[in-house]
């Protein structure tokens, strides 16, 4: 009996994969940098929820979009500007 190794994958291949699985899945990858305030602002959604990078992402995105829907995007900017976040 002859067995045969499976040549290991690079680490691009590992992530080229998990992209590609991802967008099957109806994913899409999001990226930009953040302000130092957005930064604390993430830093203490993280340490008070326990959520991953993407959950943080996705309910942001979410979030953003419901006062949108609700007629509330200039509040909720009014309430950034004023409070510097």
């Amino acid at each position: 009996m002859e067995v045969t190794k499976k040549k290991a994958m690079t680490n691009a291949e590992k992530q080229k994969k998990y992209r590609e699985r991802q967008k099957e899945k109806g994913m899409r990858e999001m990226r930009g940098y953040l302000s130092q305030e957005a930064l604390e602002c993430y830093q203490l959604i993280a340490e008070q929820t326990q959520w991953s990078d993407s959950t943080i992402m996705s309910n942001a995105v979410r979030l953003t979009y419901a006062a949108y829907k609700n007629g509330q995007i200039g509040l909720l900017n009014s309430w950034l500007t004023k409070n510097k976040l």
